[in-house]
């Protein structure tokens, strides 16, 4: 007795693959583009816009802190990859001021949490501010080796 196998067609095997698509897809959607506000009422913290410019030999954050203090800046490594950066502002600002009348709480802080794509050294990390601008420079390792497999 032979036993023949079923060939499939070719429309079966496109349908399997733009279905494995479509599944991740909506799993990339999920983790990476999930909305957020931009606040934390709890904490009474509005998130500012920061960036991560990754040069040859330095990792540079920038973020915008309006409204502060320069001595009021805090920059933190919370972990080998992740730096958090909090600022007091000189004044409150409320719902209100961004014409947002359907809710009440007020922010007096910045706070953000920004992580690092690659290896650097913390310890050296260097910070200015500048018109509103905070940059902080963290010099990239030179002892980090990728492993090829």
């Amino acid at each position: 007795m032979s036993t023949r196998r079923k060939r499939r067609s070719i429309f079966e095997i496109i349908r399997e693959h733009v279905e494995e698509l479509e599944a991740f897809a909506d799993e990339l959607i999920e983790s990476a583009l999930v909305e957020r506000p931009s606040w934390d009422l709890q904490s009474c913290c509005l998130e500012p816009l920061c960036s991560v410019f990754v040069s040859t030999d330095e990792v540079i954050v920038t973020a915008d802190l309006p409204n502060i203090d320069p001595q009021n800046i805090k920059v933190e490594a919370v972990g080998e990859d992740l730096i958090e950066i909090t600022a007091k502002m000189k004044r409150k600002v409320h719902f209100e001021d961004f014409g947002i009348t359907h809710r009440q709480g007020e922010f007096s802080a910045f706070r953000c949490q920004t992580r690092i794509p690659m290896p650097v050294n913390i310890k050296q990390m260097k910070t200015q501010f500048k018109r509103g601008i905070l940059e902080v420079h963290l010099p990239r390792r030179k002892d980090y080796r990728i492993r090829v497999e």
